[in-house]
């Protein structure tokens, strides 16, 4: 078996700074784009004007190869964004089949017995109803959110 370690969090930055980089890159390509494509002769004389359109010609091939590189960085960054999300939702749907049947275990005879988890959140409130949320389990957990208030009520906030 092979374990593959990857933090989320850590591939999702390292996109954006390369997304970052790659706008910057891009804007110095753009602005350079005008004096290295359309080169002027220094002289009137043939020589001058086949060295400056050599140097066009260079120029031109250089953004050619830059749109080129640009492309491949930009579906670098979307493969790097997409990677970081397949990631992240593996990790929460190996988390949510590990521990919801040992937190079902443990909390089954403290729901049974008091109505409330050992471990978890209690539940949120009824939306529009104005209802108060879900005790949090004894040990640890937080309350769930109270639903919002019933129609026509005031809210003084």
């Amino acid at each position: 078996m092979s374990f593959v370690i990857a933090a989320p969090e850590a591939i999702a930055a390292a996109a954006t700074d390369l997304a970052s980089i790659g706008s910057t890159i891009g804007a110095a390509n753009a602005a350079a784009a005008a004096n290295t494509t359309a080169v002027l002769a220094a002289g009137a004389d043939q020589v001058s004007v086949a060295i400056a359109a050599a140097f066009g010609a260079h120029g031109q091939a250089y953004q050619a190869l830059s749109a080129q590189a640009a492309t491949f960085h930009i579906q670098f960054v979307q493969a790097l964004t997409a990677g970081a999300g397949s990631y992240a939702a593996a990790e929460a749907a190996s988390a949510a089949s590990i521990t919801s049947p040992l937190l079902d275990a443990i909390n089954a005879p403290f729901l049974a017995a008091l109505g409330r988890p050992l471990i978890g959140n209690g539940a949120d409130g009824a939306p529009g109803t104005g209802a108060a949320g879900g005790a949090g389990g004894l040990l640890f957990g937080n309350g769930g959110a109270g639903g919002s208030g019933a129609p026509g009520a005031v809210s003084y906030t």
